[in-house]
């Protein structure tokens, strides 16, 4: 996906775009790197909503500040969750499964990617929004989990569109809810959380680019104009629905408001799960 936009992004630098990986704490080591870098836009950061809307909840202590060490660029994209349950689980729709749920108060549980992720996260959030009991079930990653949710020891996760599509075609898992605000493209039928009762639901992940902070106000400018001509390209947009996920582009004052906005959610559901960096 980063490369994709660096491809693109390149095209409207006049230069060469190079993604260099930084893994490490959930995308908090590459943050620190971009936090600290010389401030002249040749150093950005390609993040996921962890490392500047989660984390600072998540952990005690980061090496930058995710409030005054970025100037935003702007949003690339989100990943909608979908939320699946095994094909035999007697539940077709939001409906039925929170119905369960209420019945069975502590019986049923759901899978995750891990502690504090989204995947986790957005169960939390979904619990806490419908008022169900539900138990947490942390795999490592998403690959780990599914089999605990197809075999039907597990009886939900939420996980991107593409992850579950194999075994939904296959039978083996059904598609209940998206966790963002409207249908998606490629799967039109699967109503949103939203509309199923809980209005303005939204718990998917979102990518972005930032610069570090004090990056002049026209570099900030260029790349901003070249951003939102790389998410209007038809080549980047396809490849983005391709992998079910949402092409997205604003201002970097729109992203800096969202940014706000979303660590405050995710303040408050951190708190919630009680969940806890290791």
């Amino acid at each position: 996906m980063a490369r994709t936009v660096a491809e693109e992004l390149g095209k409207h630098l006049d230069g060469h775009v190079v993604v260099e990986n930084k893994t490490g704490v959930g995308g908090n080591i590459a943050a620190a790197l971009v936090a600290n870098a010389t401030p002249d836009g040749y150093t950005l950061f390609f993040t996921s909503t962890g490392p500047i809307a989660i984390s600072p909840s998540l952990f005690d202590k980061l090496p930058y500040n995710p409030s005054t060490d970025f100037s935003p660029i702007g949003l690339v994209a989100n990943l909608p969750l979908v939320l699946v349950v095994p094909s035999s689980l007697p539940v077709h729709n939001l409906s039925d499964l929170l119905a369960l749920a209420k019945a069975e108060p502590g019986q049923l549980m759901y899978a995750s990617a891990g502690v504090g992720g989204t995947t986790h996260l957005a169960m939390e959030l979904l619990k806490s929004t419908a008022g169900i009991d539900i138990r947490h079930v942390p795999y490592k990653g998403t690959a780990a989990a599914m089999p605990g949710v197809v075999s039907g020891r597990v009886q939900m996760m939420m996980d991107g569109w593409s992850g579950t599509q194999p075994m939904v075609k296959a039978g083996k898992l059904r598609q209940i809810a998206v966790a963002v605000d409207k249908r998606m493209s490629v799967a039109p039928d699967v109503p949103t959380i939203a509309e199923s009762g809980f209005p303005g639901f939204n718990a998917s992940p979102w990518y972005g680019i930032l610069a570090p902070a004090g990056t002049p106000k026209e570099i900030v400018k260029r790349l901003s104009k070249a951003l939102t001509a790389t998410m209007a390209s038809q080549s980047v947009r396809e490849r983005f629905v391709s992998l079910g996920m949402e092409p997205l582009s604003d201002s970097p004052e729109e992203f800096a408001a969202f940014i706000e906005s979303e660590t405050a959610k995710w303040a408050e559901v951190v708190k919630l799960s009680g969940a806890q960096a290791n």
